[in-house]
């Protein structure tokens, strides 16, 4: 594998970020991966490693780049439930930031420097996101529906709110395949909260798959917090790893 930490130029500053594809010439299908909010580490490079391993170009930023380079915070705890929650605290803040606007901003520029790489294949790349990470990444995949072709979001929270900006109303302008993946023990995505995104998703047109995976935690897929559920991110990878290669045999639009 050829990885590579490298920097993004954005309209805030510069975004650190994790690059990683197959060795040699490609070019590879892109893959964004949108961070959870422990933000980029080695379960995160895992994550992107085990994608570019069957076959694509995957970059990982640092969506909260604007507080500094990752990690941003001691994430020795993780695996602690309390200390997780003390954790969870201290982020917060930087996440509540980022909305629609700035993600746009930021999404833009991450596009831009990826399909401008060496090595990736041109056209519209699939996009992943894990907890607010899947919320940012359904923010990305409708403010680019061009660029965007597939968007996968798993334990995304806050997907449905009552603000006029709620992620769930940019529906109408997602294009390509999308997945939902919710835990079934997830305050941020209630079964209610769930139902109106599906609701909203049927009315958009949006060809989409929901589910719930039960006896999960929101945060489910990341093997080093507390919350990881080994059947939930084994089926999270059976189901990312089907959509992306659906995308990969789909004709060009």
């Amino acid at each position: 594998m050829h990885k590579i930490m490298v920097d993004i130029p954005t309209e805030d500053g510069v975004a650190d970020a994790y690059l990683v594809r197959p060795e040699g010439a490609g070019p590879w299908p892109g893959v964004l991966v949108y961070q959870d909010a422990f933000g980029l580490r080695p379960r995160l490079f895992e994550m992107a490693d085990r994608i570019a391993g069957h076959g694509y170009a995957v970059l990982a930023p640092n969506l909260l780049y604007r507080a500094g380079r990752a990690p941003l915070f001691d994430l020795s705890g993780l695996s602690d439930p309390e200390q997780r929650g003390r954790i969870i605290e201290q982020i917060m803040p930087l996440i509540m930031r980022l909305d629609n606007e700035t993600v746009t901003h930021d999404s833009r520029a991450y596009l831009d420097f990826f399909t401008a790489q060496s090595g990736v294949a041109a056209g519209p790349v699939a996009i992943v996101g894990y907890c607010m990470g899947g919320t940012n990444a359904v923010r990305a995949a409708a403010a680019f529906p061009d660029r965007i072709s597939a968007v996968a979001a798993f334990h995304a929270g806050r997907l449905v709110s009552d603000t006029p900006d709620s992620p769930h109303r940019l529906a109408r302008r997602i294009t390509g395949e999308a997945y939902f993946a919710h835990a079934d023990q997830d305050p941020s995505m209630t079964a209610e909260q769930i139902e109106t995104l599906e609701r909203a998703l049927d009315a958009a047109g949006v060809r989409y798959r929901s589910e719930v995976y039960p006896g999960a935690q929101h945060g489910f897929t990341m093997a080093d917090t507390a919350a990881y559920q080994a059947a939930g991110e084994q089926r999270h990878w059976e189901n990312l790893l089907a959509l992306l290669e659906r995308i990969r045999r789909r004709p060009p639009r």
